[in-house]
């Protein structure tokens, strides 16, 4: 074990931020933390460095393990080049280089002197166990995989934005190969191309991983165990997101149908109780049924499913048919040309998503469709009736609350409809008098987006919309994105958004732009070649042999029998989840709770039936994933 939590607590004054966490890191787990903004993730893995003392419990190490951390925002030098920070890493590779050439020369004079040549031997062994020797080619490797171009490895720290500087921190620990590697959204701004390099970076990663991440494809994708992070409490759940999802929907059920059970059976003892306290043939056995009604456990009753808050974007003017003309477009910045010679017309109710690698000029595109900035050749026109709404990366906001932001776009409300609109974008009591100044990125964001929603807009331009949101109202946005009948032009990363809307996607390429029919197309294109890449030439097709015919037959053989065994998986385990239910309740008949012999029973019948589950979930979840990279 590397890591062990034992009834972790962390309090804030008078606010449990959270309490009782009991969890174990082994050697190669692949964990994913997931939560609401705010519940305590961040808290958690400052805790698990030491940044924060826990107020409860203990968190005990491996002696011998190695921990690097990635945080949202941390410091790098900002004088030295790329290149340089990067060197940090090996410092004392360096080190030990020179002080090898240094006894080296001693040695000519004194070729026997003991301690310089075990000092000497030592000292090889420090640096081939990093691959010293090779620290140019490693540095090199790293920086090409995050998206850092040759030609910028001498740019200084200091002139590189907020999404370069986090790239350059995780190239930086990926580096250092840590035995546990931990990472706190380690996805934002990346482009496609190195979040895609990442992930499978990750997969053959050989320490442990704990990530805090609300992207679903990085989570389907890396992660084997998720942490769910909820009202204070850890819960562990075995795959990932997707198999948490069902996991999580079927252990609500179970509870739920438990906690019905048990205010069912409380009901009924209440009632004879009430009926034959007072008859003296049968007060005996109301008193005794009052007894076991005071000595009964009743299941919590389980809080509903997380939904995505619910909302919408709608319109009311319905606005001409061409309702974006773009014509010979050229985008620059500076003496820098992004684009050229964009031709484009969006009709009312379509949908463009915009994608690119990092520094392609997608949000340079998308400030001068919406007028922010001039370009530097060609003519852009919206349609008669257009009604715009933007979302800017970079969200500004006023010096006002909350709630007064909102009721100065409907100032005919009242405070009680204002408060029942914002709750609809999670802002719930005192959360309305919050000072705008002070919100994090993500209340940034569902506040532009309440605001948006007032705006009844007919076409919408937004840049990496779901950039600071976390998971649950990243599903609420890209629902009610989906079901907005009026017309999108979206900048993105974010995977789950690009398929949910099922449009054309637009890659910026070479300064053009590339246009792919689906998400499934691009994403094929992408695995075939790759954005950054030169096309390659077009090669012969081999013939089809009789081999290969069989062969496909073969496999299409083998992929029937998964798909029925993973059916069969499921009714098992559905089967199974019932005997646990059904030794869960006995277990709690006092009837049964009294018989030792029988509670003996039950507690082996338990113990084999979940083990049975465990190893039927790491079935279930093989055949899935291989189903998922099968379709």
């Amino acid at each position: 074990m590397l890591i062990t939590l034992e009834n972790v607590g962390k309090s804030w004054g008078i606010d449990v931020i959270l309490q009782k966490i009991n969890a174990v890191v082994n050697e190669g787990d692949r964990i994913g933390i997931i939560g609401e903004n705010g519940a305590g993730k961040t808290t958690l893995l400052n805790l698990l460095m030491g940044v924060l003392e826990n107020d409860e419990g203990e968190i005990i190490f491996d002696d011998n393990a190695t921990v690097g951390y990635l945080k949202q925002m941390d410091g790098l030098n900002l004088e030295n080049t790329i290149y340089r920070e990067m060197q940090t890493v090996f410092r004392s590779v360096y080190d030990a280089i020179k002080e090898c050439a240094e006894i080296e020369r001693k040695l000519v004079y004194t070729p026997d002197d003991v301690q310089l040549v075990e000092r000497h031997h030592s000292l090889q062994n420090l640096i081939y166990a990093k691959d010293g020797y090779n620290t140019d080619f490693l540095i090199k490797k790293m920086l090409g995989g995050m998206g850092f171009k040759e030609d910028e490895y001498q740019k200084p720290v200091r002139v590189l934005s907020g999404g370069e500087r986090t790239r350059l921190n995780l190239a930086k620990l990926l580096l250092e190969n840590p035995d546990i590697l931990i990472l706190d959204e380690p996805t934002n701004h990346l482009d496609f191309d190195t979040l895609v390099w990442l992930e499978d970076y990750l997969i053959s990663y050989k320490g442990a991983i704990i990530a805090v991440s609300h992207d679903r494809f990085f989570l389907d994708k890396v992660v084997k165990k998720i942490w769910e992070v909820e009202d204070t409490l850890l819960t562990e759940y075995k795959g990932n997101y997707s198999a948490f999802d069902v996991q999580k929907q079927e252990k609500l059920k179970v509870q739920q149908r438990q906690y019905e059970a048990d205010m069912e059976k409380a009901a009924k003892l209440q009632d004879y109780i009430d009926r034959n306290l007072v008859r003296a043939s049968t007060t005996k056995m109301a008193q005794s049924r009052r007894k076991q009604l005071e000595k009964m456990e009743i299941t919590e009753k389980p809080k509903p499913l997380r939904v995505p808050l619910k909302f919408t974007f709608d319109f009311d003017v319905k606005p001409y048919d061409e309702i974006l003309t773009i014509e010979n477009l050229t985008v620059a910045t500076g003496n820098r040309t992004l684009i050229e010679d964009l031709d484009l017309v969006v009709r009312r109710g379509q949908r463009l998503i915009i994608a690119g690698a990092n520094g392609t000029g997608k949000t340079t595109l998308i400030n001068t469709i919406t007028g922010k900035l001039r370009p530097k050749a060609g003519r852009i026109r919206l349609g008669q009736g257009a009604i715009p709404a933007v979302f800017d990366q970079h969200i500004t906001v006023g010096t006002s609350t909350v709630i007064d932001t909102i009721w100065a776009l409907r100032p005919k409300w009242t405070q009680l409809e204002v408060r029942s609109y914002l709750a609809r974008f999670g802002y719930r009591g005192e959360d309305v008098f919050k000072e705008c100044l002070t919100l994090s990125g993500g209340e940034r964001a569902r506040l532009r987006f309440c605001e948006m929603s007032l705006d009844r807009a007919n076409i919408m331009f937004l840049d990496e919309p779901t950039n600071h949101l976390d998971i649950y109202m990243r599903r609420a946005v890209t629902e009610a994105l989906s079901k907005y009948e009026g017309t999108i032009v979206v900048v993105t990363h974010d995977r789950f958004l690009m398929q949910q809307l099922a449009c054309p996607i637009m890659n910026i390429e070479g300064g053009k732009g590339v246009f792919y029919e689906s998400f499934d197309d691009f994403m094929a294109k992408h695995k075939s070649e790759g954005f950054n890449t030169k096309q390659p030439k077009a090669e012969k097709p081999e013939t089809r042999s009789e081999n290969s015919a069989v062969n496909q037959k073969e496999a299409r053989r083998k992929a029937a029998a998964d798909r029925l065994r993973l059916r069969e998986c499921e009714r098992d385990i559905e089967k199974l989840q019932e005997e646990i239910d059904s030794c869960n309740r006995d277990m709690q008949n006092p009837e049964i709770t009294t018989d030792p012999g029988r509670m003996n029973e039950l507690w082996q019948k338990l113990e084999a039936a979940n083990k049975k589950m465990d190893a039927l979930m790491e079935e279930w979840l093989e055949l899935s994933e291989k189903y998922r990279k099968e379709n």
